[in-house]
């Protein structure tokens, strides 16, 4: 299964995705196709509706921060910190655009490994935030919809650019 990253304004980016709910050989081909674009567009996160799957599952690679790699099925957030802070965020389905954003700094996520177990972990920092993104896409939620309107509107010209890289693949 060949999968390719789409684009904003890619219809499955708007949806909220469908829980899994069996875990087969053709999850895990999804999987390995999400790290292979993942690693191909050089990102640390990616979520299955960047691949035109409506799929709740999103990966991670931070052994470059000394951190995890991880695949997570049907993440939830399950608890989050008062602290906040800003911190620059992009997206490789938003290739260009990068933008503060204001997230909690601490996360509790549950959710299932490829194995079939539950898991729960806290994180902070650069792993929060990722997190935090990638369970957003699952929701429908793209990180310049945090933004307020006017920024958002001040991006206008570069979406409709981004928009028709969904037409060239």
């Amino acid at each position: 299964m060949a999968n390719k990253l789409v684009y904003y304004g890619n219809d499955t980016l708007k949806k909220v995705a469908q829980d899994v709910l069996n875990i087969n050989g053709d999850l895990i081909k999804l999987v390995d196709s999400m790290f292979d674009v993942m690693y191909r567009e050089k990102g640390i996160g990616l979520a299955a509706p960047q691949v035109d799957v409506s799929k709740r599952i999103i990966i991670l690679d931070f052994e470059g921060y000394k951190g995890p790699v991880k695949t997570i099925i049907n993440p939830v957030i399950k608890d989050v910190s008062n602290k906040r802070s800003f911190y620059e965020e992009g997206c490789l389905s938003l290739p260009g655009i990068t933008k503060e954003i204001e997230r909690p700094e601490q996360v509790l996520v549950a959710g299932i490994t490829t194995d079939g177990d539950e898991v729960e972990f806290e994180a902070e920092g650069l792993l929060a935030r990722v997190l935090q993104h990638e369970i957003d896409h699952l929701n429908g939620v793209v990180f310049i919809d945090h933004l307020e309107d006017y920024l958002r509107n001040e991006l206008r010209p570069y979406l409709k650019k981004i928009k028709k890289l969904n037409k060239e693949k």
